[in-house]
């Protein structure tokens, strides 16, 4: 329990915000093809720090949680095609695979997140069954995931201190993306055709 609580603390600290100062929480949301697609995560800041410091901090897999605190989470209405790879309708939890070098890949996983009270057996009762994402993903919850696409690295315009994810219309579909520090990257998300809304693989 130690080495988890462990492993917990310092990914909050160093790569999700500051424990005893929560980050807030936002939520961007779009509408495809009549449904609403929705992204909830934690905002963690800089303070002075650097992106490619935090990432330093990463475990061996290079599984970043996307946010502070609580699990990050993708909420979609309709079925949608996240790099070539079709989407149910549902809610997924959010992580970035950040390989040294990239590019780096959004991933959707069917695991919602677990109680806080599971990782930190002295959590405050009011957040005690707030969802928490995994720190081991690989050995974890690996088989759960529904999707990993590889994202486009752009040019910021100007360095991000608070991480910020949007969803904007682009064409057919949205485009989501995250920026941080001088990092920027951008996915397509596309709704899926009508006629193969009847059954959609994960």
């Amino acid at each position: 329990m130690k080495s988890i609580v462990c492993c917990l603390v310092l990914t909050v600290l160093v790569v999700g915000g500051l424990w005893a100062q929560p980050a807030p929480r936002d939520t961007v949301s779009v509408t495809l093809n009549g449904g609403k697609v929705s992204v909830e995560y934690g905002r963690p800041s800089l303070k002075g720090r650097s992106f490619d410091e935090l990432m330093k901090s990463l475990p061996a897999d290079r599984m970043w949680r996307a946010g502070s605190e609580k699990v990050t989470l993708l909420t979609t209405q309709v079925p949608l095609i996240v790099g070539n790879q079709m989407v149910a309708p549902g809610k997924y939890s959010v992580y970035v695979h950040c390989p040294e070098g990239g590019p780096y890949s959004l991933v959707l996983n069917k695991d919602l997140g677990q109680p806080l009270k599971n990782l930190w057996a002295a959590a405050p009762a009011a957040i005690a069954n707030d969802p928490y994402p995994s720190f081991d993903y690989a050995n974890q919850i690996a088989k759960q995931e529904v999707v990993r696409a590889q994202m486009n690295k752009e040019t910021a315009a100007r360095p991000v201190d608070q991480f910020t994810i949007t969803l904007e219309p682009a064409g057919k579909g949205a485009s989501l993306k995250m920026a941080w520090g001088d990092q920027l990257w951008s996915l397509a998300l596309l709704p899926a055709p009508n006629e193969g809304s009847g059954s959609h693989k994960h």
